[in-house]
């Protein structure tokens, strides 16, 4: 999987993400999200059920099976464009996965709620968003991962993510294993539409179009910047999608 190009505002996130404390993300119990194909606020319990671990191999296959689409919007939530995308995928009756950094997920969290409560799927891309962590430590690797865990389920308001996907596809062995144990599945892609490239929305729907045949997750951003094409995008590619006979669901875990 092609790595992201940097973004300016990354450097943002991670400087006010030094601040967080990896700690706290190990000692805290969480609720658990069911494995159903739609999120449900938890109920207040005394005591959390623990974790169930899933696999760590990187996922991209669809619950709905050869003609399923998974849509994945990354590095939001965003106060401008995450509500644009969201009444899109409501209009058009789609479920996405988000996959969110975890200090946007603290700055926002009635948009962390607002995902929840349409029915989509969580997913944890690390605090700060850097496209290198696989030429970094293990214990930054934890930090990365395990803070947004927290953030982002705090920010839900108990919804745990139920997804990881390293920032740019920097996986490694040690980031699989671990966002495994806390059972959330390594979430790859197959069509990268670039969209944080500006390429115009016809090349974003183009790529779509020739590409979803390689594999059914695809890659749109709902943050980093102005996010217009994304959104006018997914107004062509969702229809379309459905004209082709897809049933959009999510990856398998």
């Amino acid at each position: 999987m092609a790595r992201h190009k940097g973004k300016g505002w990354h450097g943002k996130v991670f400087a006010a993400a030094l601040g967080v404390t990896g700690a706290a993300a190990v000692a805290s119990m969480w609720t658990a999200q069911a494995d159903t194909s739609v999120q449900r606020q938890p109920q207040a319990h005394a005591s959390a059920p623990a974790v169930r671990p899933v696999a760590v191999g990187i996922v991209h296959a669809s619950d709905q099976g050869p003609k399923g689409v998974n849509i994945t919007i990354d590095d939001g939530p965003d106060p401008t464009w995450t509500p644009k995308v969201l009444e899109l995928l409501k209009e058009n009756g789609v479920k996405a996965t988000f996959c969110m950094v975890g200090t946007q997920a603290k700055a926002y969290p009635d948009l962390v709620k607002a995902v929840v409560a349409d029915g989509h799927r969580l997913c944890d891309h690390t605090i700060s968003h850097d496209t290198a962590m696989d030429k970094k430590s293990e214990a930054y690797q934890s930090k990365e991962i395990l803070d947004a865990e927290r953030m982002i389920t705090e920010a839900s308001g108990g919804v745990r993510p139920m997804y990881y996907r390293a920032p740019g596809g920097a996986f490694t062995p040690y980031s699989r294993q671990l966002a495994a144990s806390r059972g959330m599945r390594p979430l790859g892609w197959n069509v990268d539409t670039k969209d944080f490239e500006h390429p115009g929305v016809e090349t974003i729907v183009a790529t779509v179009k020739s590409e979803i045949a390689d594999g059914p997750t695809v890659l749109f951003h709902d943050a980093g910047g102005d996010r217009a094409e994304t959104v006018d995008a997914l107004r062509e590619v969702l229809p379309w999608l459905k004209e082709q006979g897809y049933s959009f669901g999510f990856p398998v875990r």
